[in-house]
Formats: C-alpha cells, structure tokens, sequence
C-alpha cells in the first residue's frame, strides 16, 4: 500500500517534470529539453537541467514545443504570446484571445520568454538608476628612506546603457608628492566629463558632453569644454565597438601666470571636435582607447589633442587589476610650461553593475 502510493507520486512528479518542460528538435535529429529563454531569430537559447544554457543556430530547429507562454514576434510587428508549437515548417502560437496563430519559421523576429519580456521591457524605459556598469580604480604608492614620496590615483568610470541611448560618467585624479624635490608635489591634476548618445539609425548618434580638467603643475585652474555633434558607429558588435565623431564645442581655459607677469591667461573659443572611440574585450582583459583633435576656429594655428589607453584585466568576478595612460597636448600654455602633460596609473579595480 505503501510502496504504491511512493510510485504514484513518483509517476506524478515525473510526468509534471516532462509536461512543464519545453523541447527542441533539431535538423540532425538531436533533441534538447528544458526552458526555452529567448531567440532572436538567429540563434535560440534554452536553459537544460544539467548543461546550463545552451545556444543554438536558429536556423538548425526542426521543431518547438513549448508548456510556457512565450512572445513571439513577428516580421509584420506583430507580437502574439502563447504555448508554441511546429506543425509543417509553421510555427504555431496557442492565445488566449485569438486562438492560434501561424506563421512560417523563419518570420519569427524575436521569442522571449516571461522573465526575458520583463527584463526587455525594464530596457525599454530604464530608471535613472538603473542599466549601469563600471568601476572604481585604486592606486598607491609610498616610498621611505633615501626618497620620500607619495602618490596617489583615483579614478571612476560608469555607463548606463539603454536600448537606443548611453549616458557615460568619469573622472581621474592624480596627485604625487615627493619630501626631496623642489616643487614638493611634483603632480597634481583632476578631469571630470560626460557623454551622452542617442541613437538616430543603428549607425548614425549624435552626442552632447561636457569636460572639466586642471592641472596644478601647468597652471592649469580650470578647463572646461562643452558640445556636441554626429557620430557613427562603424564597428558595432558584442566585444568590440569603434565609434567616429565630429562636432563644434566651446572651451573656457584659465590659467595662473607666474611673475614678473601677473593676473590669469584666459581663453575663450570656438573650436571643432574629431575623435574616435574602441572598446575591444578579451576573454579576460577590456581595452579602450580613444584619441581627440579639437582645432581653434579663432586661431587656425592653436589646437589641442588628447589620447587615452586603458586596460583592466579581471582577477575575480569583480575584482582586476588596471592600466591608465593619457596624453594631453596643447599648443598655447602659458610662457615656461611645456606643451605635453603625461599620466600613467596602475593599480586595482572594483567594477559593480547594477
């Protein structure tokens, strides 16, 4: 009596498992069983109880069969959600409202499942708090005995990215120290920005941003640039993107003169903005870099560049180690200050998503 009652719940546990499963079948017979979480008309995911997610080519699938409602999209917008199955190269999505709707294979569009429809639509509108990505990075260094010197580098980088526009946060600081030189702090600069995107086409942006940067050992009290202009994303892919710009910007330059001159050197301009952007991952190591030109429209022969190269290569999920070198050019300092200022930092970074 007893043993029969176990089978029973057996049999009942083991037909629930079977019917609240989803199924594909495949062209070359294979067949995989789990929970069917998205497609995007190229390729199909599907969570399996013991390989984990398992991605296939949407063009290999035979067949579908689904116990979960899934979206589904299609190629005439639109959108129908129900349990899905094949039926002679069709796929068949059972509604509650309008009965079963068909349509061939391949004009499926997208196909989500609960969970990935919430998630997509959170990406639709996300809150300002919401979608970001980015780190924190660390370095420091002490010296004692023949040489004493400290230094410090602090910097932060954040992007929030949604379905047709980016919002990118930074800032750096640098200050070194040393009790045997003459000046005593022998670095000291801060820069700040922010860019946003909006997508116009799937290649074309435009972009405003504003830039903030001082530096204590040119003089330097405040730079502070803001524009705006067009950009094309000519490289667009999971791991790399390479971004082409072109603008106008206005900058404000303050800068402290040194007797017997006195008072500040000020610049007021107009200027154009070209640059370039990448982003390249690796399996364990993301690279960006991005160079600027910014000619003065008042005078032709002024101009200032900038050039920046970033590694952070990751030692846990989120804890990696960073390289940061930037190069700031300008072609009109105050007297006795040279043109080119070079950072280089190092140390350890603490990304966070969120």
């Amino acid at each position: 009596m007893f043993s029969g009652k176990v089978a029973l719940l057996a049999l009942l546990a083991l037909s629930s498992s079977v019917t609240f499963a989803d199924q594909i079948t495949l062209k070359n017979g294979d067949r995989l069983t789990g929970t069917i979480e998205k497609s995007d008309g190229k390729q199909l995911v599907i969570k399996t109880e013991f390989a984990g997610e398992i991605t296939v080519q949407w063009s290999a699938v035979q067949d579908i069969k689904s116990d979960q409602p899934l979206h589904v999209g299609l190629k005439n917008g639109q959108t129908v959600v129900g349990p899905v199955n094949t039926t002679d190269g069709k796929i068949q999505v059972s509604t509650k409202t309008t009965g079963n709707v068909e349509a061939p294979k391949e004009n499926v569009v997208v196909m989500r499942s609960d969970a990935e429809q919430v998630a997509w639509e959170r990406l639709q509108h996300p809150g300002l708090l919401q979608g970001w990505t980015g780190g924190v990075n660390v370095g420091f260094a002490l010296t004692a005995g023949n040489s004493e010197t400290k230094n410090l580098a602090l910097a932060f980088n954040g992007i929030r990215t949604g379905l047709h526009d980016k919002l990118t946060l930074y800032t750096t600081s640098v200050y070194a120290r040393s009790a045997t030189s003459t000046p005593n702090v022998t670095a000291n600069n801060n820069k700040g920005g922010a860019r946003y995107d909006r997508d116009i086409t799937n290649r074309l942006f435009a972009f405003v941003n504003a830039d903030f940067f001082s530096d204590a050992l040119q003089d330097l009290n405040i730079r502070a640039v803001g524009g705006g202009g067009l950009g094309v994303h000519v490289i667009k892919s999971d791991s790399t993107t390479l971004d082409l710009l072109g603008g106008v910007n206005y900058t404000h330059e303050n800068y402290t003169q040194e007797p017997p001159l006195a008072g500040h050197l000020v610049h007021n301009f107009a200027a154009g903005t070209l640059g370039e952007t990448l982003t390249h991952k690796l399996k364990q190591t993301v690279i960006t870099q991005d160079a600027y030109f910014f000619p003065d429209f008042k005078s032709g022969g002024d101009y200032r560049a900038t050039f920046d190269l970033g590694t952070v290569t990751k030692m846990n999920k989120w804890l990696g180690w960073q390289n940061a070198f930037g190069d700031v050019y300008v072609t009109n300092p105050p007297t006795d200050k040279k043109r080119n200022d070079l950072v280089f930092t190092t140390g350890l970074n603490v990304s966070f998503t969120h």
